[in-house]
C-alpha cells in the first residue's frame, strides 16, 4: 500500500535550543524544508513554546501544526522520531482550538488587541494585591476580589498555568472556560467557576491608580490596564496534529489521575 500524500510539502520551524537545531538539520536533509505559506503542514521542533509561537504565527492560515518535542516541557507536542515522517503525519488525528480574544484598555485610554491560545491573565505590578471586580455577560458576579491576579483559560491552557495556579483541567472539546484566582485574600476560599465558551467576560481593575495590574495574553502583555475583556474567538480555528492515542484528549485525562 502506498503512503497517503495529505501532507506532502513540509516546513520545519525548530527554537534555538541545541537539539531542535540538530533535529531540523536531520529532518530537512531527509524531506526538504518548503516555505511555510506553500506547505501542507508546519512542523515545529521544540517544546510548549515553540508550538504556541507557531500557532500564533499560523492562527489566521488554517494550516495545520504537527509538534514534535525536542525543547524542555513537551505537552503539546508529539515523541519525537526521523522516520516515516509522511506516514506519521497522513495517520494523525486534528484537534481544532479556539483563541481567546482580550480586549485590554489601558489607564490612557488605549485599547490593546491580542489572541491568546492558553489563557488571559492579570497580574499585580507592585507589592499590593490587585482589587478586580468581575462581570459575565454584562452581570456582576464578583463584586471585588482581593488577590494576586485572576486567569481566562482555555482547555488547552487549563493543564498550563491554570492547573499551576490550582484550577481545573478540562477535557480539549469540552466547550467550557475556566476563571482561576492566582493567590485568592477575599474570598480567601473562592475556587474560581466554570463558564461556558460563549461567555463574555469583563475584569475591571478597581483603585487602578493605587493597585496597578498588568494583563497579558500569552506572550503579549499590557501593562496598567484599567478594564480586560475575553471571550473566545469563533471566527478563528487552529489545526493541531498529533499521533493516534497521544492526542489533547488523551493527554488532558491522563493528566487527571496522575503520572
Amino acid at each position: 500500500m502506498s503512503t497517503p500524500k495529505r501532507y506532502e510539502r513540509i516546513a520545519f520551524v525548530a527554537s534555538a535550543g541545541t537539539e531542535a537545531q540538530a533535529a531540523l538539520a536531520q529532518l530537512t536533509a531527509m524531506y526538504g524544508n518548503g516555505d511555510p505559506a506553500e506547505a501542507d503542514v508546519v512542523v515545529a521542533l521544540g517544546g510548549d513554546g515553540l508550538m504556541l509561537q507557531t500557532l500564533h504565527e499560523h492562527m489566521r492560515t488554517g494550516k495545520p501544526i504537527y509538534g514534535m518535542h525536542r525543547g524542555t516541557v513537551g505537552f503539546l507536542m508529539n515523541e519525537f522520531s526521523i522516520h516515516d515522517l509522511h506516514a506519521r503525519l497522513a495517520a494523525a488525528r486534528e484537534s481544532l482550538i479556539n483563541p481567546l480574544l482580550m480586549r485590554a484598555t489601558d489607564m490612557a485610554e488605549v485599547i490593546h488587541i491580542h489572541h491568546a491560545i492558553n489563557e488571559v491573565a492579570l497580574f499585580r505590578q507592585t507589592n499590593q494585591a490587585a482589587r478586580l471586580r468581575i462581570l459575565i455577560d454584562e452581570q456582576e458576579r464578583m463584586h471585588d476580589l482581593i488577590a494576586d491576579g485572576v486567569l481566562v483559560a482555555t482547555p488547552a491552557g487549563s493543564t498550563a498555568y491554570n492547573l499551576s495556579v490550582q484550577g481545573p483541567i478540562i477535557p480539549i472539546n469540552a466547550a467550557l472556560l475556566a476563571i482561576t484566582p492566582i493567590s485568592a485574600f477575599r474570598p480567601r476560599r473562592w475556587p474560581g467557576a466554570l463558564l461556558p465558551n460563549t461567555a463574555y467576560v469583563t475584569i475591571e481593575v478597581l483603585e487602578a491608580d493605587k493597585r496597578p495590574v498588568a494583563a497579558a495574553a500569552d506572550h503579549d502583555e499590557v501593562r496598567d490596564v484599567r478594564r480586560v475583556e475575553v471571550l473566545s474567538d469563533r471566527t478563528i480555528s487552529m489545526r493541531m496534529l498529533f499521533d493516534p492515542g497521544h492526542g489533547l484528549e488523551e493527554r488532558i485525562l491522563r493528566e487527571q489521575f496522575g503520572p
